[in-house]
């Protein structure tokens, strides 16, 4: 069989709703988004671990509504008035600025890898309203999701991969997006240095050299 002819080019992400897939995963996440204007207090924390599409839901939500993005050493007064968007508030380092946010919230999403309650914070007033912030969780990718992500991830690197692959590869690696993002990396690789299409006899060739990566 011929080897795969593929651009070694990198997408950018496109963060559009329809490419978001909605899961069990992540359906609450999504729902309390879509009701961001009956938030409790004007503010949520979008909780979940690295890669799960925190910022893709966060893009999407920030579109949709025009929301100001606000960073670190940025001024509140300075943004226009409206919803607002921070990504990895719980790193943002600015206690000062984000306690200003959250007293002026109408519409204030945070993006986190943690619950709002575990974020450091040296303000005792900010520490009060962290506590009692809001918040939606998107967990671990279930099948849906995971498939979606392979497919994305396979998109980007213009691979496309046989109707096979993706079942076979749900079904025996780590349920992240983690480890999703490095099973297409060495596929992607192995395919080129061995001049082989990606598909499930080289999959089960990754799975064995580096099992300890992709235990479920």
């Amino acid at each position: 069989m011929a080897a795969q002819l593929r651009l070694k080019l990198e997408r950018k992400p496109a963060f559009r709703r329809e490419d978001f897939i909605v899961s069990a995963s992540n359906a609450q996440a999504v729902a309390a988004l879509d009701a961001w204007q009956a938030w409790l207090g004007g503010a949520l924390a979008l909780v979940g671990p690295p890669g799960v599409g925190k910022s893709h839901l966060a893009e999407v939500w920030a579109k949709e509504v025009g929301a100001s993005r606000f960073t670190a050493g940025m001024l509140v007064s300075d943004l226009k008035p409206g919803p607002v968007l921070v990504e990895d508030a719980d790193r943002l380092g600015d206690d000062e600025g984000l306690f200003h946010l959250i007293n002026r919230a109408g519409g204030l999403l945070l993006t986190a890898r943690t619950p709002p309650a575990l974020w450091a914070a040296a303000l005792p007033d900010l520490r009060s309203r962290l506590n009692a912030l809001g918040s939606a969780e998107i967990a671990e990718p279930d099948d849906a999701v995971l498939m979606g992500l392979l497919t994305k991830l396979f998109r980007a690197r213009n691979i496309r991969p046989p109707e096979d692959l993706l079942p076979y590869l749900v079904a025996r690696m780590e349920r992240s997006a983690r480890a999703a993002e490095a099973m297409v990396v060495m596929l992607d690789e192995a395919a080129d240095a061995q001049g082989r299409p990606v598909g499930k006899a080289l999959a089960r060739e990754v799975l064995e050299l580096n099992g300890d990566l992709f235990e479920d």
